[in-house]
């Protein structure tokens, strides 16, 4: 008689490795935060509790804009900065079923994940797919991309500039100098340099010019000579680097600046590494 073979034992599935404490603190350990679709209910208690889940971003002043932008029902309209798609979905409201909303956003980890959504939104309002266009560019080529939908013109504009919660939120993709990261900065991280790999290039010169044109950075000769020397890869090699700048300052300086600069540096060289028509003079 043949003898049946027995199944091998499942393997038991791991657990996922706890945290410490009683709160998640690290952005990867806020597991519900980033599985909204899971965890819909304590992502709901943590809106009606006025606070912005991690990796998310609310919108703010959203009835003030849609007020002054006045959008009727069939405009065309453009939002430069797509980012979560808070705007973008109350937009599409607007524009209703004969609109068209174009969105564009050079993020390539986060532009699919609100394209998604906002994808399911006009299917649960039973609107076409094509009132909304999404462009995988940067707001600053908005006009030949219009062109090229054969739409030179819109109705209305919202350009919400600047950086997302997503991205800062993201310790590695390196916007923030509270977690040690590679110093990137870059909004499409697939495309150009990362900030390290720039700011080893520039001059003294072109770097002062950088810190005082895109921040206005009162100190801009003394942190360029600072950071050039000490070759920074990393977030918070590039917040120490300031602050050894700072301590050569008066103590009422260095209480009115607090870390003020640094954030001045890092915008300085966001600007620069995500601006693709900057030229160094």
């Amino acid at each position: 008689m043949l003898e049946m073979p027995m199944d091998s034992p499942s393997e038991k599935p791991k657990r996922r490795q706890r945290y410490k404490g009683t709160h998640p603190r690290r952005f990867s350990e806020k597991y519900k935060e980033l599985n909204p679709e899971r965890y819909a209910e304590e992502i709901a208690k943590l809106h009606a509790k006025g606070k912005t889940p991690a990796g998310s971003h609310r919108p703010i002043c959203l009835n003030e804009i849609l007020k002054i932008l006045n959008i009727q029902e069939g405009d065309q309209v453009l939002d430069a900065t797509l980012g979560h798609g808070g705007h973008s979905r109350e937009l599409l409201q607007k524009v209703g079923e004969t609109g068209r909303l174009f969105a564009l956003d050079q993020d390539p980890i986060e532009r699919p994940k609100t394209e998604t959504r906002l994808r399911e939104y006009l299917r649960e309002k039973n609107f076409l797919d094509e009132r909304l266009v999404v462009g995988a560019i940067n707001f600053s080529q908005a006009w030949s991309f219009l062109r090229q939908q054969g739409t030179p013109q819109v109705d209305a504009v919202l350009a919400d500039l600047g950086l997302s919660s997503m991205q800062i939120d993201t310790p590695e993709r390196g916007f923030s100098f509270k977690v040690d990261a590679p110093f990137d900065l870059r909004m499409n991280p697939e495309k150009g340099q990362p900030a390290y790999e720039v700011l080893a290039k520039l001059s003294q010169t072109e770097l002062t010019n950088v810190l005082f044109e895109n921040a206005d950075e009162p100190h801009a000769h003394q942190m360029a000579a600072a950071l050039l020397k000490a070759k920074p890869q990393t977030t918070v090699q590039v917040a120490e680097c300031v602050r050894g700048v700072l301590k050569t300052f008066s103590a009422k300086i260095r209480e009115k600046e607090g870390d003020t600069p640094i954030r001045r540096v890092f915008q300085a060289l966001r600007i620069l590494v995500n601006d693709e028509f900057k030229t160094l003079e």
